[in-house]
Order: structure tokens, then sequence, then C-alpha cells
């Protein structure tokens, strides 16, 4: 492997990618404790915990994302971060709020969606049981 001043990375949602761009340096939880990564670090492969992940662009500018769980894969000079939920910050201090009024909206979605598919379920096992028996 070549020596690269910068890393390819990619973090996607089940919706859509958050954040597609090259940066010299990564930041991130693992359920063991806070790691580090550097462009020609190691192949490595962790779950993510709910936490906040750093990157330090090749420009020397910083972007934050609070992420929730999720895993991180990091293959030559690619990082690619999978997470369930996550949102791009300003900085640390707005972050905490823009992480709770995200993640409360999507948990009242998926809270609605979950009890749609409920009904659905009981209307359907009413149905069934509303059937007379095998036909003649």
């Amino acid at each position: 492997m070549s020596m690269a001043p910068d890393m390819a990375v990619i973090i996607r949602l089940p919706t859509r990618t958050l954040f597609e761009g090259r940066a010299a340096y990564l930041g991130g939880v693992a359920p063991d404790g806070a790691f580090g990564l550097l462009p020609n670090h190691v192949d490595f492969v962790t779950a993510i915990v709910p936490s906040v992940l750093t990157l330090r662009m090749s420009d020397g500018t910083d972007e934050i994302f609070g992420l929730d769980e999720g895993l991180l894969v990091k293959k030559g000079h690619k990082v690619a971060v999978v997470v369930l939920r996550g949102v791009r910050g300003d900085d640390l201090v707005t972050l905490q709020d823009t992480v709770a009024a995200s993640f409360i909206q999507m948990d009242e979605e998926e809270r609605q969606a979950r009890a749609a598919l409920s009904r659905l379920e009981a209307d359907m096992v009413r149905r069934f049981a509303e059937l007379k028996g095998p036909f003649s």
C-alpha cells in the first residue's frame, strides 16, 4: 500500500449518504473506547457506539457528526461508516441540540410506523379468525 496524505471517507445512513469526501484524520468511539485513524493506518473494522465522530479535512478544517450505532470499515485508503442515524453538526455546542431534535423526530416516526404495523397485524388476525372453516 502506498503512503497517502488523506483517505476517502463515506458515512451512510439507511436512506442516504450523510458525507462523502477526503479526510486526513478520523476519530470515533467503539464499544471498547475511542480510536483514531490516519490514512496509512492498518485495515480496521469496528462497531460504532452512539457518539461523536470527527473528521480532520485535508485543508485543516474539522467536520463533526453525531452518530447512532453502526459499523466502520477501513480498507486501504477508504473508510466506510454505516450507521442507523446520524446528523452533521456545525460545532459541539449545537450538535447536542441537533442530535436530540433529529433523533426524537426519528423515534416518533418509528413509533408511528410500528403502531401502524401492529394495527395491520391485528386486523389480519381478526379476519383469519372470522373465517368459518374449510370450503366444501
